[in-house]
């Protein structure tokens, strides 16, 4: 553009917005969807479901097919993500306060604690109902029990008020292999019930392996958890009986008929190191994480062989 006096004056191009400038907001959105995923606790989500499969197997007495798998997945992942979203908006005060758990969604200001329990009824429902309307009825009773135990008896009561919480409260998540047995065969059988004592025995000695590790967290906001309430010694001691018990009650699953001498040789390979381990820590030879990550790898181990099982005998 040229002036009155004969100046040259260049007007700037109006430039486009920078990617960078845009980024906040694109990041925003994603750690938000992050947040409302983590209140799922997904990595506590795949562990349950990895023992629905299986027992869907040994109902089927094979591959019951894709399409009911993915529907019973859905519905475990959506009924078990809402119960997690739940506990965690209950227990969003000592969450605050336990340096394991203060990054939370609702602890960190991520997500607001009304619209977590939002969050959580809706997934909760959300699953119940399409458990009712794609599987069965059956199924969809046991992963909504499972929901309210979760909840009302764990988390409400139990978790702050008795030493036992996590033995008790434990059975919400041994209810998996029923939901998975009910959506195939609509009842219940002794198969069922001793995968659902597997996990119900597994629990313990996971958690309070766990628990060891966080003793002071768990005692500075009163949570009796057994290495609080009664010590590490004791707790230690506890872990150990609690393994033989739990390789115990795997190795009955062959009583039952529907798996032989595949998961039974699995069964008594993977109980034995589970006691030998738990024998460690008891003796102060290991560290209780360690024998924590081996048990997120013996649960999946055991039932895999229970299913590898059925589909090759």
């Amino acid at each position: 553009m040229i002036t009155r006096s004969g100046r040259l004056i260049i007007a700037a191009r109006p430039r486009p917005a920078s990617p960078a400038l845009e980024r906040p907001a694109a990041a925003d959105l994603r750690t938000l969807a992050r947040a409302y995923v983590a209140l799922t606790k997904p990595g506590i989500i795949w562990l349950l479901l990895v023992t629905t499969v299986p027992a869907m197997v040994m109902a089927q007495d094979g591959w019951p097919g894709l399409g009911i798998v993915a529907l019973v997945l859905l519905g475990g992942v959506l009924t078990a993500g809402g119960a997690n979203a739940i506990n965690q908006w209950y227990d969003r005060d000592i969450d605050s306060v336990m340096a394991r758990t203060a990054g939370r969604p609702i602890p960190s200001g991520v997500v607001p604690p009304r619209a977590a329990l939002a969050w959580g009824a809706a997934l909760a429902a959300a699953g119940g109902v399409q458990l009712l309307l794609t599987v069965n009825w059956f199924a969809a009773v046991w992963a909504l029990a499972a929901v309210a135990f979760y909840v009302g008896v764990y988390t409400v009561w139990l978790k702050r008020s008795s030493v036992q919480n996590i033995v008790i409260g434990g059975a919400a998540g041994a209810v998996p292999p029923l939901v998975g047995w009910a959506a195939v065969r609509g009842d219940v059988a002794v198969a069922p019930v001793i995968l659902f004592l597997i996990v119900f025995f597994w629990t313990p000695p996971h958690f309070w392996a766990l628990a060891l590790r966080y003793r002071d967290e768990y005692a500075s906001v009163n949570v009796p958890m057994l290495p609080v309430v009664r010590g590490e010694a004791a707790t230690k001691r506890q872990i150990l009986i609690y393994a033989v018990l739990l390789t115990a009650v795997s190795l009955l699953l062959p009583l039952s008929g529907d798996v032989s001498w595949i998961y039974l040789g699995s069964a008594a390979v993977l109980g034995l190191a589970f006691i030998v381990e738990a024998a460690r820590v008891h003796l102060d030879r290991a560290a209780p994480m360690q024998l924590f990550f081996f048990s997120i790898l013996y649960l999946p181990l055991l039932f895999l062989a229970a299913m590898v099982d059925v589909l090759v005998l």
